[in-house]
């Protein structure tokens, strides 16, 4: 588990550019629940004045990673996107993001996991649904919900700062980060392979 000191260490010692460089990845292809929360509630703990900036980093970073995966899924087209969530949890995806799509990011942006925030990003790309209202509703989603988790921050600072620093949650946290490193390496590998397929059969249709 000494493996995964080093990253810890560093995204806590980085500053600003840690909830930023979690939020890129946590709004990605990769699985991170809880990681940027806890980032911020750990950093806004230990420095409460800086708790504004944290906020607008970590809403900044996850709405760079919500633009790189709209655009993936564009290229991908709503097959590979059907692909790679289901036929039936695609279906049900649609029907949200055809026309509301802003709505629907807003509630994945609040929503904790289970909440397929990921999928619904991508779903509001694959249907077209416009750039830029897709990054207004996720940036304003996940500053309303790192704002309210940096305010309990600031609130239970003490309390906070002394589970985090207990051994229990030190080794829960690497085991945690090993789940998610093997979910992410699986969803990376089930996006290039779907998203894949998706894009060979959008060049099909349009070769017919």
């Amino acid at each position: 588990m000494k493996l995964f000191h080093p990253l810890l260490v560093f995204l806590l010692h980085v500053g600003y550019f840690g909830p930023f460089l979690m939020g890129v990845l946590d709004s990605s292809f990769l699985v991170l629940p809880f990681g940027n929360d806890l980032l911020v509630v750990w950093l806004v703990a230990r420095a409460p004045h800086g708790a504004p900036w944290y906020v607008l980093a970590a809403a900044a970073g996850s709405t760079l990673g919500a633009l790189v995966l709209a655009l993936v899924a564009r290229k991908a087209g709503e097959e590979g996107i059907r692909k790679l969530a289901g036929e039936k949890r695609f279906k049900s995806l649609h029907k949200y993001v055809e026309h509301r799509a802003w709505l629907a990011v807003v509630v994945g942006g609040l929503a904790p996991p289970p909440f397929p925030y990921t999928l619904v990003i991508a779903a509001a790309g694959a249907v077209d649904s416009s750039i830029t209202e897709i990054l207004a509703a996720n940036f304003l989603a996940r500053g309303v919900r790192f704002t309210l988790l940096a305010w309990l921050a600031v609130k239970f600072g003490h309390g906070v700062i002394h589970i985090f620093q207990t051994a229990p949650f030190r080794w829960s946290m690497y085991g945690f980060i090993a789940l998610c490193l093997i979910a992410s390496a699986l969803s990376i590998w089930r996006w290039v392979r779907h998203t894949r397929g998706g894009r060979q059969s959008r060049r099909q249709a349009k070769a017919l």
